[in-house]
């Protein structure tokens, strides 16, 4: 199955080289390029992508803003951000508006060919451990952040089984589901079905968005 890739940035030398790298896969097809925000809804729309690679840097509308536009009103696009540094806040912006993922613009063309691989399946593209450290930085400017204390009555929450919300925990610590499986004494397919029904609970799409509401909540450990 050919995955359909939409490629957004500034940059045209930087679309070409994507482009490049991406025609080189038999599994990956470029249907199009944007080189700002706005033209990238009319693209989404226009072609269908099942992902798009977004600059989050760019003049007009910028990556953040498309993000948000892109995953509300159509939810089964899913967006890789492109990013220069590893903690960069416009980054971080984008994967609160819905993104699925971020990626450094120097990886090696297997991993960002992986990386969307990865997207298009479903799952997120940052490691647990970056995920951390980014919440880490930005955890202090997150809007309708709890108190520890009143975490648990926060309504996102309400539904989760005492194991999911130790498990959510796990997650925001940024242990993967091996690591989980290890703290929690269970098998790593229980981790995964866990984590699965706790994404459903939450109405979230990955485990980066599940972090983020349990800072939001108080939830994760400080």
């Amino acid at each position: 199955m050919t995955t359909r890739v939409l490629l957004v940035d500034d940059q045209a030398l930087m679309r070409m080289g994507f482009a490049m790298v991406l025609d080189a896969q038999d599994d990956l097809e470029v249907v199009g390029e944007a080189a700002d925000g706005a033209t990238a809804l009319a693209q989404v729309v226009a072609l269908r992508p099942d992902v798009v690679l977004m600059d989050v840097r760019m003049p007009g509308m910028n990556g953040i803003e498309a993000t948000a536009r892109i995953t509300a009103e159509h939810p089964e696009v899913r967006v890789l951000v492109l990013t220069t540094f590893d903690l960069d806040e416009y980054a971080f912006g984008a994967l609160r508006a819905g993104a699925s993922g971020f990626l450094l613009k120097d990886a090696e063309p297997g991993a960002l060919a992986e990386a969307i691989r990865t997207v298009a399946s479903g799952e997120a593209v940052v490691a647990p451990r970056v995920t951390r450290r980014m919440l880490e930085l930005f955890a202090p400017h997150l809007p309708v952040r709890a108190e520890a204390g009143d975490a648990g009555t926060d309504p996102r929450l309400a539904d989760l089984t005492p194991r999911e919300v130790e498990v959510l925990r796990a997650v925001a610590r940024g242990l993967s589901n091996a690591e989980i499986a290890t703290e929690l004494v269970l098998s790593e397919a229980t981790v995964k079905t866990h984590v699965g029904r706790v994404l459903a609970k939450l109405g979230v799409r990955d485990r980066v968005q599940a972090v983020i509401v349990a800072y939001e909540t108080g939830l994760a450990d400080r």
